[in-house]
């Protein structure tokens, strides 16, 4: 059984994400010719790296990620740092021969995904970015529906993804509301995972006419290095300015003739992670709810009249990676089970050679997406796909 060493670069929360799923994956993927082994962590300081490697279960600890390019017992760089560290820190992996799985949004902008995916490509090392929705069992459904044809052509897709975290006027400036840092707001942090699944499901996007809004021009100071996603309040009274977006809202037509919609935002009070896409096709639609995530909603055109409407199938065993979660339907996949098949998609690609989903090149196009969606809003007409 072989080995896989994983050198991190980041202790916050998707550090403990990822930790917990290399942790599970030979729990749930069993038997397995390959192991991923936490073998060393990287933080800004001694203290918060100590801590990651002891909470987290890592062998080693460092203050400098470069530490990690030069270790010949790493195999993979595993990226969760805020956004605009991606690209330096897969570059150099990649020029170091290492394979790299990245958070999302891949980069800031697509200048800087065409870069790293150029660098991954040039080096023939495996790449993901961790759009990790897409493994929940459910979406995995939807698609095999889609592909077996049973909802048809598709007509429409309309999708959301709206969180309530930053609806706070005192909810603290973290680097996520900070364009250098972040490239966009509610978009890159959230609105990329919609886009992600609308690629995933329907076809690639062609073309968009989108609103940005910002609601919140200025909030505190963050008193803290950690990112609280607003649920620790700061003790600073200094205010600093918001230059991202709170909100977009985006029109879409796909490669495939289809039309729809996309909306983020992270200022929707009572909402907490409200994921959903319906998709009607000539055959029948698909809905989807992720704070429901075990349940996938259908409605076929072919059903007998008595039975027509939506119903609702639970996942479990006889669904896509369900025979390696929980023995029982509707028993409840997590976030933490979208990372665990998320990382076993990954080092399985490593074993058997094969191609990563979604790889960066999908990072790369759904940045060129972002980029034009900014555009659009900003000159309010539509924008095409470029590249």
């Amino acid at each position: 059984m072989k080995r896989l060493n994983i050198g991190m670069i980041g202790g916050g929360f998707m550090a403990k994400a990822h930790s917990m799923a290399y942790a599970s994956v030979p729990m749930f993927f069993w038997p397995t010719e390959i192991i991923p082994y936490r073998k060393t962590v990287v933080e800004v300081n001694e203290e918060l790296a100590k801590n990651a490697a002891e909470r987290f279960g890592f062998e080693n600890y460092s203050t400098d990620w470069r530490t990690l390019l030069d270790d010949p017992e790493i195999d993979v760089i595993d990226i969760v740092t805020p956004n605009h560290l991606h690209a330096e820190m897969a570059i150099a992996a990649a020029k170091a021969g290492k394979h790299i799985i990245s958070e999302k949004p891949l980069g800031r902008n697509a200048k800087e995904t065409e870069k790293m995916l150029k660098a991954v490509k040039e080096a023939g090392v495996k790449h993901m970015v961790a759009f990790n929705y897409r493994k929940t069992p459910a979406i995995a459904l939807a698609k095999k529906f889609i592909e077996e044809g049973k909802i048809g052509k598709i007509l429409n897709f309309r999708g959301t993804y709206l969180q309530d975290w930053s609806a706070d006027p005192e909810s603290p400036l973290s680097w996520r509301f900070n364009k250098e840092k972040a490239g966009s707001g509610a978009l890159g942090d959230i609105g990329t995972h919609v886009i992600d699944l609308a690629r995933y499901l329907v076809s690639d996007i062609s073309e968009v006419m989108a609103l940005s809004k910002t609601y919140i021009k200025e909030r505190p100071i963050s008193s803290g290095p950690l990112d609280n996603l607003g649920t620790v309040k700061s003790e600073n009274t200094e205010m600093g300015t918001v230059d991202v977006d709170d909100e977009i809202s985006t029109l879409v037509r796909f490669d495939s003739g289809a039309i729809g919609s996309i909306e983020a935002t992270r200022n929707a009070w009572g909402r907490n992670n409200f994921i959903t896409f319906e998709i009607h096709g000539e055959e029948g639609s698909i809905y989807f709810n992720y704070e429901r995530r075990d349940e996938l909603q259908v409605c076929f055109a072919n059903d007998s009249a008595e039975e027509k409407g939506f119903r609702t199938i639970y996942t479990g065993p006889a669904h896509p990676n369900g025979e390696f979660l929980w023995p029982i339907p509707a028993l409840g996949i997590g976030y933490s089970e979208t990372k665990i098949i998320e990382v076993n998609d990954f080092i399985q690609a490593i074993a058997n050679d094969t191609e990563c989903e979604p790889s960066f090149e999908d990072g790369h196009r759904i940045a060129l997406i972002s980029d034009a969606i900014l555009e659009s809003a900003e000159k309010d007409e539509w924008v095409k796909i470029e590249g």
